[in-house]
């Protein structure tokens, strides 16, 4: 494991993943590169620096500062959940569908891992897990790299349930 431990992050997202993600490279010795997937973009030439296209030409009015200030929101909310100032970090911005813009990002850097978390719990979730699968599932079904799944808020099934 000589590449970055990249961690696919999200404004909302629990504290939980960051600092996993943040455990893993430090006790590795890695470097630590968060994603951020803007799904209302993608990228033209297929690139995940390269060049970016509103996926709704019509709805851009704003949306490049709201990118921006999402990023941002990010980068603070990141640099006050790692447990140590001393981590090397850096945020890169991706565009489209967040598993396969994380799959090329990590190909790209040569990463060592990929570190997602579970979504919540919720009919939302529910009914986007079942219409477009989970970033996480498809990662980790669609790659020769290790997958790391963060379970925040794990449903802890109790004897009733049906396995």
């Amino acid at each position: 494991m000589n590449g970055p431990v990249l961690v696919g992050v999200m404004p909302g997202q629990h504290p939980m993943v960051v600092e996993q993600a943040a455990a893993v490279a430090a006790s590795a010795g890695l470097a630590l590169v968060f994603a951020y997937a803007d799904v209302t973009v993608y990228p033209v030439d297929g690139t995940t620096g390269g060049p970016a296209a509103p996926i709704d030409p019509d709805g851009v009015d704003g949306d490049d500062a709201e990118a921006g200030n999402a990023l941002d929101s990010l980068k603070k909310t990141i640099a006050e959940q790692l447990p140590s100032p001393d981590l090397q970090w850096s945020i890169v911005p991706l565009a489209g569908e967040p598993a396969k813009a994380l799959a090329r990002e990590a190909e790209e850097l040569d990463a060592s891992m990929i570190v997602v978390g579970t979504r919540q719990h919720g009919l939302t979730a529910t009914l986007k897990d079942i219409t477009a699968g989970s970033v996480a599932r498809h990662l980790a079904h669609r790659q020769h790299r290790p997958v790391l799944v963060v379970p925040v808020n794990p449903r802890i099934p109790n004897d009733d349930d049906q396995e």
